[in-house]
């Protein structure tokens, strides 16, 4: 099973809209191995965000993900990052599909409420970030049958 690091960030928890993406993420299959709402420190924004440094809108990144709680969580699933990544739609809410997160929820691109690593790599450095492995929740859920092979 793979496993990815979801955030749904300021915007999202000021919405009230952590449930409905919990909702979405838990319908398709995917299982929560951790969750924590945070609040996140500029040091690690900056790491979180490494790779826009020295972009335009790398200052603007760190100021909003920075500016407010956000609900971080690990979830696990057969290709999680591709599946969450599909669910989320794409990064600018206005070119993404109806039936997405973003698509139903966001209309704007400062504003688009959930970030989902973007490759297997990837989400092992983000979980690692954002989690130890002390904070993860290995269990057995009886519906598995009903969502594997």
């Amino acid at each position: 099973m793979q496993r990815t690091l979801v955030l749904i960030k300021p915007d999202g928890v000021q919405r009230g809209l952590v449930g409905e993406i919990i909702r979405r993420l838990e319908r398709r299959g995917l299982k929560l191995i951790a969750m924590k709402m945070m609040q996140v420190p500029r040091e690690q924004a900056s790491r979180h965000y490494a790779e826009h440094q020295g972009k335009a809108f790398y200052e603007g990144l760190l100021g909003f993900i920075t500016s407010g709680p956000i609900v971080a969580m690990i979830w696990e699933g057969r290709e999680a990052v591709t599946v969450v990544r599909s669910l989320m739609g794409s990064t600018d809410p206005l070119k993404a599909q109806p039936g997405t997160i973003r698509g139903d929820l966001a209309l704007d691109l400062g504003m688009n409420l959930i970030h989902g690593s973007d490759s297997p790599a990837r989400a092992e450095s983000e979980i690692a970030l954002f989690f130890s492995a002390a904070e993860f929740h290995e269990y057995e859920r009886t519906i598995d049958q009903w969502i594997r092979e």
